[in-house]
Order: structure tokens, then sequence, then C-alpha cells
């Protein structure tokens, strides 16, 4: 498990302290290539697609991956290939906030620079979440206590709480990304929404969300 002393000894504030991580994690991820990024995918569908509770789901919440995350273009797939509804973030007229389902990936494309890429369905309201079994989501670091590092955009803080009672929302990152909570607890503020699994390309870790 790693640990980072920049971030849990540094005297910034909450806010100025995800800033600082999310630069650092954000250039060990761009050094990455792309036929390790490939591997890592196919890892992490074969990690997921392993948990019970994703085994057993209808739908599934999943995130469409830019380039340097996790991918999530081979688990998305395979949930689609198993008959699972896959819910795919999705945003609509004015920025509104929402999600679209999963027809192929034919469908799954860029729409705008920088956005990840988003399918073409009908746009669903934001609390369609709670049709979801599970939901699994981004991240740039998760720590032992089930504290998530997101993007910074704010999307699944708001979302989150949307979801029905009871379903587990399980977080994707690379190996290097998950931090021992009490040596390197990943920083957090009061809106904040903890994930109750973290699977990376090589381990599955139940939390403590």
């Amino acid at each position: 498990m790693t640990q980072m002393s920049s971030h849990s000894s540094s005297p910034l504030e909450p806010e100025d302290a995800k800033v600082a991580l999310r630069a650092a994690l954000r250039k060990v991820r761009l050094q990455r290539s792309e036929r390790r990024i490939a591997e890592h995918a196919d890892a992490l569908r074969d990690q997921v697609l392993a948990i019970p509770t994703v085994g057993g789901a209808s739908c599934v919440s999943v995130y469409a991956s830019r380039p340097h995350e996790p991918g999530t273009g081979p688990l998305i797939q395979a949930l689609h290939e198993h008959g699972v509804k896959v819910m795919i973030p999705l945003l609509g007229d004015g920025l509104q906030r929402g999600w679209a389902w999963y027809r192929g990936a034919e469908d799954l494309i860029e729409r705008a620079p920088g956005r990840p890429p988003e399918p073409s369905g009908d746009f669903l309201p934001f609390e369609t979440i709670s049709q979801a079994d599970v939901v699994v989501v981004p991240a740039l670091a998760i720590d032992s206590a089930g504290r998530r590092l997101g993007q910074g955009g704010g999307w699944y803080d708001r979302a989150l709480p949307l979801a029905a009672e009871g379903v587990p929302f399980i977080a994707l990152v690379y190996d290097n990304e998950v931090f021992d909570a009490e040596q390197s607890p990943v920083p957090t503020e009061a809106h904040d929404i903890g994930v109750h699994a973290v699977v990376t390309p090589s381990k599955v870790m139940h939390l403590p969300a």
C-alpha cells in the first residue's frame, strides 16, 4: 500500500492539498504507455466482474474513461455482453448533468475536447442513478479508510447521494494510488463521498466507506 508523506504532513488546507496531490498523481499517470494502460484495463475488468455484487447486478453505472485513466472500456463491453444495463455519464443541454444507456462501443465517442466519451442515447436525468445496483466511480487516489480523491469536478459527490440505499460504490485506481489511511490519508472535505471498495489491476479491497 502506497505511502505519500507530502500530503499527510503538509499544512495546506484540504482544497489546496487536493490540488497538489492531483497534480502529482496525474503526472505519474501520463508516464504509462498505451499498451500498459490497455493491459490494466483488461485486468480491472476481470477484477470487477469477480465481485459478487457485480455478478448479480442488472444495472451498473460506470464512467467512460479518458486517456491515462484506469480504463473501463473492456468492463463496460463485458457487462453489456452479459445483458447488464450500463449507465454512463452524459452532459445534456446547458451542461445539464445526467446519464445515458450504453448501446455499443461504436456509440461511445468524445463529443467535445477534454470531455470523456459519451453515448448518443436519450438523456436521462441525474436521479436515474437510483436504478443502479452498483456504481463504478473514477478516482485519482483512495485510502484504506475509503476516502476518495476525485478529479475535482464534483460530479460523483453530487450523484452518489441519489443512489439507492445499500448500493456499493467501487473506485478504480492503479496500484500506486491506494494509500494507507494512517500514514497518508487522502485529503477530504465535508462534501466528499467515500467508497465501499477499491479495485486495482492486481487486487480488490473492501473498505469502511
